[in-house]
């Protein structure tokens, strides 16, 4: 479809060569509300060991480690990177743990982690080798937690104009059964129990998949 395929040529250019743009236009589109998004998984964590997975520009990263937590994160563009190391240690933050990497195939030992968070992750999030991934570096029990879509849902213009946008760039899909049967079913296919909650933020709602590793 050709306006997937230029939406994903938009998302490279802003996560890569146009990084350092990357907050202006999140915090435009979202109508200020992006880091809200992402700190609402802050309550779904298990834990104390964390991954992220897409680390970004690293404001969850930061958040993260202001409440103790032994957080990593992992992202495969290196402008990102370059953002988020600067940005922990303008917060005082010397003990970095940012990786660069794919999801397919993670640096780290089996069973190391008690929760690994993707906020509003691309396609590979449901790839059969990221799950795969994902399980072997999870202790038993552990959980996998994703903020995969937002809507805007408030009645007033310019909410109304951004939730047509997204659902027509098909960044923010329609809500049925659908999409859900569409995020879960890859997920527990890898192993996982899966509970998707809805959560409203702001004049948002939320869409988040808890999926926690059955035994091996």
């Amino acid at each position: 479809m050709l306006i997937r395929r230029l939406m994903r040529a938009i998302f490279y250019l802003l996560y890569h060569p146009f990084a350092f743009t990357y907050d202006l236009v999140a915090a435009t589109v979202s109508l200020g509300r992006w880091k809200d998004w992402v700190y609402a998984i802050l309550p779904f964590i298990d834990g104390m060991n964390v991954l992220e997975l897409g680390h970004g520009p690293g404001h969850l990263q930061r958040v993260l480690r202001d409440r103790g937590y032994a957080s990593v994160g992992l992202d495969e563009s290196a402008p990102m990177g370059n953002l988020a190391r600067r940005r922990l240690r303008q917060a005082g933050h010397s003990n970095l743990n940012l990786v660069r990497g794919i999801s397919q195939n993670l640096p780290f030992p089996k069973d190391s982690f008690h929760t690994v968070v993707s906020t509003f992750p691309s396609e590979y999030i449901f790839d059969p080798r990221t799950l795969s991934e994902i399980r072997r570096c999870l202790l038993n029990g552990g959980r996998l937690v994703v903020l995969p879509v937002a809507w805007h849902v408030g009645r007033k213009v310019i909410e109304r104009f951004l939730a047509w946008v997204f659902h027509f760039t098909g960044e923010s899909p329609r809500l049925d059964d659908i999409l859900l049967e569409h995020t879960a079913k890859p997920i527990e296919q890898a192993g996982f129990q899966v509970e998707i909650q809805k959560i409203e933020v702001k004049s948002s709602l939320l869409l988040i998949v808890l999926a926690t590793k059955v035994g091996d």
